[in-house]
């Protein structure tokens, strides 16, 4: 990697940090993602072998400890790695209130998708088996629909084809409508009495759905009126 050539903390730190999708892969480690298929489904556009390659150079940095002892490897965050949970936070929550233009590169469902499978409040959802449909009305037919499976308030599946079960409730929208939801730019509420969000199921499944839905760790940061001009 090439340095600033500089003492400054900053200009350090940034030599480790501003390598293209190394604090993507941060923000994934600190969101739960430990082994090597995780991190990919977490940064989707991002080439095998580069994911590789910034693990490698993460772990060097001292930030990533690499753990081949089981029959998996898994990565795990250090001390330090763990340190900038507040710096994520504070882009992330900084992006919610100022980088409120999206365009249509910036929407990914599988993005969407696994953020939205590993945010579920499982100890919310009933007992038994739970399914979830998400509908993206203006998506092409492959990666148009896709079902969460919850079991026994323990175990989630992501599934891009259908399991065959039966579904409790199925969410309508756009894909940029979804997203908005899940960045929090618009509240569920507002996205249902535009019409831009509409839900399929039992009157109990529509009001509990938001309740099994955690939202993206960003959502909760508040709009600044200066943000909210310009969306």
């Amino acid at each position: 990697m090439t340095g600033y050539g500089q003492f400054c903390p900053v200009a350090k730190t940034m030599e480790v940090l501003d390598e293209r999708w190394t604090i993507l892969i941060i923000r994934e480690l600190l969101a739960g993602s430990h082994y090597f298929n995780d991190l990919r489904r977490g940064v989707p556009k991002m080439s095998p072998a580069l994911l590789s390659k910034r693990l490698r150079s993460l772990t060097r940095a001292g930030l990533v400890l690499r753990d081949d002892t089981g029959n998996r490897i898994r990565y795990e965050l250090t001390p330090g790695g763990r340190e900038l949970a507040p710096v994520v936070m504070a882009i992330g929550n900084w992006g919610v209130r100022w980088m409120t233009q999206l365009g249509e590169a910036d929407l990914d469902p599988h993005l969407l998708m696994w953020d939205i499978h590993r945010n579920i409040d499982l100890a919310a959802v009933p007992d038994g088996r739970t399914v979830i449909c998400f509908h993206f009305t203006d998506v092409e037919h492959r990666s148009n629909r896709w079902w969460i499976v919850i079991e026994g308030h323990e175990v989630a599946d992501l599934c891009d084809a259908d399991p065959g079960y039966e579904v409790l409730i199925t969410a309508n929208a756009t894909l940029l409508t979804m997203v908005r939801i899940w960045r929090g730019d618009i509240s569920w509420t507002s996205a249902l009495r535009s019409g831009d969000l509409f839900l399929e199921g039992s009157v109990q499944a529509r009001r509990a759905l938001p309740q099994w839905l955690k939202f993206s760790m960003f959502a909760p940061a508040a709009r600044l009126p200066a943000a909210r001009e310009g969306a």
